[in-house]
């Protein structure tokens, strides 16, 4: 805990932003960080819980009541040790964790909560400011083997800890740079891409290779990583998207949202396009369907490139504005919340699904039309209408990761929903040496989920290959 009082004496402060006017006009980051007193400040807002139920809310367990102790004491290096211990990358889920473990917090019973996502993110900026993380090398080698195919943040996790357990460890990447949708799906805005190029530097000084633009199942048969390593974890994304097949799908001007996100990154990042056609937002009428993260990335970035205007459409009935905390704490509340990128102009339309896509003279697309529904998502009547739209944006999330190449390859058994099967207790596929973590085995999911999956799963390759393991669980 912080000072026993502090929660009475200090009000909650939390990071701002740059105005909407300034911050659409680049791809940076905008957040405005707390002054390190004031972090220190709202770290003594913690409380003496008797449960600290922020333990339970953060997907990686988190001893969150412990670092925000240190940080009101002063000491940053010991509460970046105690951070580091849960969690390999806080620098990524202190800026694009919705943070449950705020939900959480007994303060919340009164809008109050600490401000855990940002004293976190606080913590590990300055430890790389002070140059305290530094590449951690094994005690010794085990001469063990083992494939890590794709370098999102399970992937990453998964990496990283087998590497310091002593294994020789390769991750396989289909992209031109590691990161997975850490780097191509999350917009710059929302996270500079150099601080995954600093863990990886970490990484590699630590002994992992990296190798990029090696799609396996493609561009390497899948069981020659079965015949060369000791073990494989698949630690690839859920990319199979949601379609929409109504009338006017096939027109010119309705794209998948990822595919809209990845060719900006690309952009900014430098790197050339895939042969297709260029998506881009500049003068148009924007629809964005689907009302999730995806799609607030797809807002954001939309204005970026200069979108006339930005409607964001929603099949589920708009939530209220404030939970009922009797009822849900501390779970995660289903409530009203609005983006940075929701905030810098967008309309938001709910209970709205699409009915067609409409063309206009030259055959591309001129509008979708719509209509109301129910709370039993039923059509209502008469409530059909039209809006303007030269580009349409699928977000409505991911059904299963694809199957085609790798996954047919290896032969894995799946589950009901078409993700590789695979629990919780060992993370171990349907063939012995092969195992499973993040969203390719539990489905689309959250960056916080992911780094917990893979460090798991590191622990029972570890203690596969080993007979037991020293990794945390």
């Amino acid at each position: 805990m912080g000072k026993p009082t502090g929660f009475m004496e200090f009000t909650r402060q939390e990071r701002t932003y740059a105005p909407a006017g300034d911050r659409v006009r680049h791809y940076d980051e905008f957040i405005n960080p707390l002054p390190e007193n004031m972090v220190s400040q709202q770290g003594g807002r913690c409380m003496d819980c008797g449960i600290p139920f922020c333990h339970t809310g953060c997907p990686v367990n988190n001893m969150i009541p412990d670092w925000n102790d240190l940080v009101w004491k002063g000491d940053w290096k010991n509460a970046l040790d105690v951070l580091h211990s849960t969690n390999n990358f806080p620098e990524f889920t202190g800026r694009v964790c919705p943070a449950p473990c705020e939900a959480a917090c007994t303060l919340n019973l009164d809008d109050q909560p600490v401000t855990i996502k940002t004293i976190e993110c606080a913590i590990v900026d300055k430890g790389w400011q002070e140059g305290w993380i530094t590449p951690l090398l094994p005690q010794k080698e085990t001469g063990k083997k083992i494939a890590v195919v794709g370098s999102g943040p399970a992937g990453l996790a998964c990496a990283q800890q087998l590497t310091r357990a002593g294994h020789s460890v390769a991750v396989y990447e289909k992209n031109r740079r590691a990161g997975g949708l850490l780097r191509y799906g999350i917009p710059d805005f929302k996270m500079a891409k150099g601080l995954i190029d600093r863990r990886v530097q970490q990484m590699e000084q630590e002994g992992v290779t990296f190798w990029t633009s090696m799609n396996v199942g493609q561009d390497i048969p899948a069981q020659r990583l079965i015949e060369h390593y000791d073990a494989v974890v698949l630690a690839g994304g859920s990319e199979q998207p949601r379609d929409l097949p109504i009338p006017g799908r096939e027109l010119n001007g309705v794209y998948f949202a990822m595919d809209f996100l990845i060719q900006q990154n690309q952009r900014n990042a430098g790197e050339p396009l895939p042969n297709e056609k260029d998506i881009l937002a500049g003068g148009k009428k924007v629809v964005v369907i689907g009302g999730g993260d995806t799609g607030s990335d797809c807002v954001g970035t939309s204005f970026r490139q200069g979108a006339v205007s930005v409607t964001q459409i929603e099949i589920m009935p708009k939530p209220p504005a404030h939970e009922n905390k009797e009822l849900v704490w501390p779970n995660w509340p289903m409530k009203l919340r609005t983006s940075t990128s929701q905030e810098e102009g967008a309309d938001r339309e709910w209970s709205m699904a699409t009915g067609e896509f409409v063309a206009n003279e030259a055959g591309d697309l001129a509008a979708i039309r719509c209509y109301k529904v129910d709370d039993k998502f039923q059509k209502v009547k008469g409530s059909e209408f039209e809006i303007d739209a030269d580009l349409v944006l699928l977000a409505m999330g991911f059904t299963n990761p694809v199957q085609e190449g790798l996954l047919e390859q290896l032969g894995v058994k799946l589950d009901s929903r078409g993700n590789v099967l695979a629990g919780t207790d060992d993370y171990q596929t349907s063939r012995a040496q092969v195992f499973t973590a993040g969203d390719m085995r539990r489905g689309q999911s959250l960056v916080v989920w992911a780094i917990r999956e893979g460090r798991q799963a590191a622990r029972s390759v570890d203690k596969f290959l080993m007979g037991h393991s020293r990794l945390p669980r």
